[in-house]
């Protein structure tokens, strides 16, 4: 199977998270991504732990469906491979600090004047413009920076980071619609553009509702521990063994949870009446229902709700996703054929389409796997690739 981006040619210069999780997701849809690495080390996240056979997990999360070529950007034969390759690509995405691209002359002007009809996107932490166009990002600085982690932890404590690296993912989403946008104006003008993707501008978006709230209210939103800002009650509580999440996220259900658990005398309390009156009196309502949710196990609190049509959930681990029946049913972890790992499985592509869906047709490649398969498809000769090679511009894969 191969997707509804068959035929898609994407040069890949990005690194770490944001970038290759986007390059993934358009691989998985059919298109052919090279990935260019530097020759030493190759792509930084092939060194972090821990380690599945050797490899890391983190570079082999988010690099399957690509082709991994070793080039040595700083010397001018391998930017020329570079530049052959941009010539022919429909996408070309890159995550260097800002003005760095542009020195090794590949910026979105130096390709856009070899391949007019390019869509060139470039992922950066704080946007290609601005007082902080040059401040590098990390996914921990954003969360910091956006007030992500201003929002996130329990009133009283310090503030937290979110567990996933969130911020890059959303950053590598935005730049998949991104491109992907560009693309279909292309298909209708026959011009390329640029495309911008940064982690700061991508959480601004996210926090929505806060944004709003402020600019609406003059209310600076802080710390919620597990509930909501708009909402109660609407967070976890803890059960007889563990803990529960409960979404009685209007009246309606208010009232059913009230009639399924016997507490109509919380219903009738002029404090609980509506969510407006739950909110003001939060304070007082929390504490009550937190002792009275720990006189049942959270089986049979989800199971209770549940069938009452009442918004719950156990607050699972890692490992209890893994071995959900919903997530089996639905395909979204994959089992990948690897050369070196046995029995090597990942989350699958989420994007479900009935016509051209996603697919895994490559590993996560070993760096610099495909260097001279790619070369030989530019027209190289083997011996013009062993010169590249001696002199340092390129470099094919090594044991990893």
């Amino acid at each position: 199977m191969t997707g509804p981006l068959e035929g898609l040619f994407v040069l890949d210069l990005s690194k770490t998270l944001a970038g290759p999780f986007c390059t993934m997701n358009l691989g998985d849809m059919g298109a052919d991504v090279i990935k260019v690495e530097e020759p030493a080390r190759g792509d930084e996240t092939r060194t972090w732990s821990p380690f599945w056979d050797d490899l890391s997990c983190f570079f082999l999360s988010v690099n399957r469906n690509k082709r991994s070529i070793g080039v040595n950007l700083k010397d001018p034969k391998g930017a020329e491979v570079v530049k052959k390759l941009a010539k022919k690509a429909d996408v070309v995405i890159e995550s260097f600090r800002t003005g760095t691209i542009e020195k090794l002359g590949l910026g979105y002007e130096d390709v856009k004047a070899l391949n007019p009809s390019v869509v060139y996107c470039s992922i950066s932490g704080f946007g290609r413009t601005g007082p902080l166009n040059k401040k590098g990002g990390y996914d921990l600085m954003v969360q910091a920076y956006s007030g992500l982690m201003s929002t996130t932890g329990e009133t009283g404590r310090t503030p937290v980071r979110i567990g996933f690296s969130l911020v890059d993912i959303v950053c590598g989403w935005v730049a998949y619609a991104g491109i992907m946008t560009a693309l279909y104006q292309r298909e209708k003008t026959g011009q390329g553009q640029y495309v911008e993707a940064s982690l700061l501008e991508g959480m601004v978006s996210a926090s929505s509702y806060h944004v709003v709230n402020y600019l609406g209210t003059g209310n600076i939103p802080g710390l919620m521990g597990q509930g909501h800002p708009a909402l109660a009650p609407y967070q976890m509580f803890p059960s007889k063994d563990g803990r529960v999440m409960l979404g009685a996220a209007n009246d309606g259900l208010w009232n059913k949870f009230c009639d399924v658990t016997g507490r109509k005398d919380l219903a009738e309390d002029p404090r609980f009446k509506t969510n407006p009156d739950r909110v003001a009196h939060r304070d007082e309502l929390i504490p009550i229902l937190d002792e009275f949710f720990q006189t049942k196990t959270t089986q049979e609190w989800t199971d209770l709700f549940e069938g009452a049509g009442i918004p719950t959930s156990p607050v699972n681990s890692i490992a209890d996703v893994l071995n959900d029946h919903q997530v089996a049913y639905r395909e979204m972890i994959t089992d990948i054929p690897h050369p070196k790992i046995e029995n090597f499985r990942a989350p699958a592509c989420p994007i479900k389409m009935s016509e051209g869906p996603s697919s895994i047709r490559r590993h996560p490649p070993g760096r610099g796997e495909h260097t001279e398969e790619v070369l030989l498809e530019l027209g190289y000769s083997r011996e013009q690739i062993a010169g590249l090679e001696e002199a340092g511009a390129v470099k094919q894969m090594e044991e990893e």
